[in-house]
């Protein structure tokens, strides 16, 4: 008996292929054997990196992110909601935006794994972090979709799930992307969930009809971020966001809609924005609105808003430059005796103007009211 010829087996490395087309064979009769016809095998080695999806002629670029999961925890954000950030970076650019840091390290993340080459992505690495967040736009395209399909109300809860609590979901690449619409449209066919909206932009009245839809099968509180009425002012704290008057009229747009509105003042910046008298003027405005209420919560500065808010001081308010290094350069939140003369003071406006009082926003505690409104602790920061 002839012996048998010995058979070598090679281990092949495993090898991810992209969707396989079977068609007819090219070479034999139509309808003949089948052969998988491997057209996309040369995506096998795509292109990495974030594709740039716009550019704006002032240089900011829009790419975009592919998300596997829609929402932030209660547990990973620490803050007692789910969040939904639609935009990672923001053209707003306000000096003193802590999401600047979610923008690193998302870009540090991606260059981590390989995510991001030199060859496609070299402006994005190149940039400096503090300015990569309101030039380079990452853009969560496919955020609906994957909302709709992971999205579980009972893991939720009663807790808030709350769009736009690191970036505003209305700012300038809402009107061209559509991807915070498309988030709503995604809620609506739930049924009693909590939602809150938070954002500076007048853009918000475009969805006044859907928002009112919402309101009709969900509890929807929309927040207008603004910290004062002086116009002046905020354009050297935030050069490219919209005027106060803007936001207010958007805010009554959305009152007279019968939509649930309110005032968000954050953050209060300390020396410029949380005097009694301006936050007076501010609540006054509220009222006008028809605000529902009006909240605040103090600045806070992670390393590389920190970098960027100092910068801005140094320009526009040199002479507090050295009070907020001193303070800001060990901590990023405000002394507690701080915060809480603040909320007093906030506690005692909301009285006044005939507000429902507390409300927990940020890292400011509601806490009962008392007959002064911290005056003297206040002017101790820093």
């Amino acid at each position: 008996m002839p012996p048998r010829e010995s058979v070598w087996l090679f281990v092949v490395p495993t090898m991810r292929l992209g969707p396989v087309r079977l068609a007819d064979s090219a070479d034999g009769p139509k309808g003949g054997d089948a052969q998988f016809e491997l057209d996309h095998l040369a995506t096998v080695t795509a292109a990495r990196g974030l594709p740039v999806l716009d550019t704006r002629e002032r240089g900011t670029e829009f790419r975009e992110l592919s998300v596997r999961s829609a929402l932030n925890s209660a547990a990973a954000t620490h803050m007692g909601f789910w969040s939904i950030n639609p935009y990672i970076g923001c053209e707003f650019g306000c000096s003193y935006c802590y999401a600047r840091d979610t923008h690193r390290y998302t870009v540090e993340r991606h260059a981590a794994s390989g995510g991001l080459v030199a060859e496609h992505d070299g402006a994005l690495l190149s940039k400096p972090a503090v300015d990569a967040f309101e030039r380079h736009i990452l853009v969560k395209r496919n955020l609906a979709a994957v909302l709709t399909r992971t999205l579980e109300p009972a893991r939720v809860g009663d807790a808030a799930i709350v769009i736009g609590t690191a970036t505003d979901p209305y700012q300038p690449a809402e009107r061209r992307f559509g991807v915070t619409r498309g988030v709503l449209e995604a809620l609506l066919p739930f049924n009693r969930l909590h939602l809150g909206i938070i954002t500076k932009s007048p853009l918000i009245t475009r969805d006044i009809p859907l928002l009112q839809e919402i309101s009709s099968k969900h509890r929807l509180k929309v927040h207008v971020s603004l910290a004062t009425c002086d116009g002046a002012l905020l354009r050297r704290l935030e050069p490219r966001t919209p005027m106060p008057h803007a936001r207010l009229r958007a805010l009554a747009q959305l009152t007279a809609a019968g939509i649930d509105a309110g005032v968000l003042a954050a953050p209060i910046v300390p020396l410029l924005t949380d005097s009694h008298e301006g936050l007076g003027r501010l609540f006054a405005a509220a009222r006008e609105a028809n605000a529902r209420r009006v909240n605040g919560g103090v600045l806070r500065l992670g390393p590389t808003a920190r970098k960027k808010f100092l910068a801005q001081i140094a320009t526009e308010f040199p002479e507090l430059l050295s009070r907020y290094e001193r303070h800001f350069s060990h901590s990023s939140s405000a002394e507690p005796a701080y915060r809480k003369a603040l909320t007093q003071r906030l506690t005692k406006l909301q009285v006044e103007f005939g507000f429902p009082t507390g409300g927990m926003t940020r890292d400011i505690d509601a806490i009962n009211g008392t007959d002064s409104d911290g005056a003297e602790q206040m002017a101790l920061l820093i």
